[in-house]
């Protein structure tokens, strides 16, 4: 073959080469899309406004929400509070049964109470067979109630001569006032009042806390003496003194 020839053959072939073949193939049908799950919804905190408001707010005001968001709390929560103590105070005192007050020549309650050994004591009754003298302390076993106490046992012996028996009474619980009479040797009965009844009536309540005092039922049950309020080391001596000056004038 001549030069020129094959040269030119040469030619052709590679522009062949050069030239991109043409595909044959018919294109496949598209793939379709996988299907992603849909996303959770998140779960949001519920929030209040004072805590909206604190979040949104920048630097110190943020701070001051977020303390006047506690002091709301705080106020709610006390006057939460106040209103179930003032329930259940009124639910107390709706309990407690309300005496008349006694003056002189007013007798003696129906009113049942407890003695130190937790028997009931009828209060009207203690004077019905004799008269009776009746002394208020604030506590059992404290130094002023004892020397009171320990003076109308001293003289306890005059006061049933002239046909009077004595009583204290206090707050305190039947066991305290057993323990104390048991210590001193006292030869009386004690009645206990805790809720303060009798020694409200007797116009010895003071505060929640009990006058000491004394006070002189006739037989019958009449109030005809007191002494409100009283030192202890008069108590026991100006009562014998009244009893006494009762019985030579009758």
């Amino acid at each position: 073959m001549p030069r020129k020839a094959a040269a030119a053959t040469a030619g052709e072939e590679s522009i062949e080469q050069a030239a991109p073949r043409r595909s044959t193939r018919i294109a496949t049908q598209p793939k379709a899309e996988e299907s992603k799950p849909a996303p959770r919804p998140r779960a949001t905190k519920k929030r209040t406004v004072d805590d909206a408001d604190a979040e949104g707010a920048p630097g110190e005001e943020q701070e001051k929400a977020k303390g006047k968001a506690k002091k709301a709390k705080a106020e709610n929560a006390a006057e939460a509070e106040a209103e179930a103590e003032g329930s259940s105070g009124d639910s107390a005192a709706e309990s407690t049964p309300q005496l008349s007050p006694i003056d002189i020549g007013d007798t003696l309650p129906s009113l049942t109470l407890k003695n130190e050994k937790g028997e009931d004591i009828q209060v009207a009754e203690i004077a019905s067979d004799q008269g009776a003298v009746v002394f208020l302390v604030p506590k059992a076993d404290t130094p002023g109630c004892t020397n009171q106490a320990c003076g109308f046992r001293d003289i306890f012996p005059n006061f049933t001569e002239f046909g009077y028996t004595v009583y204290c009474l206090s707050a305190d619980s039947p066991n305290a006032q057993s323990k104390w009479q048991t210590k001193k040797e006292l030869p009386y009965s004690l009645i206990s009042d805790p809720k303060r009844i009798l020694i409200g009536a007797l116009g010895a309540n003071e505060g929640g806390k009990t006058k000491r005092s004394h006070f002189i039922f006739e037989k019958g049950g009449k109030l005809v003496e007191k002494q409100n309020p009283v030192k202890p080391v008069d108590s026991p001596k100006l009562a014998l003194e009244f009893i006494q000056a009762a019985t030579a004038s009758s």
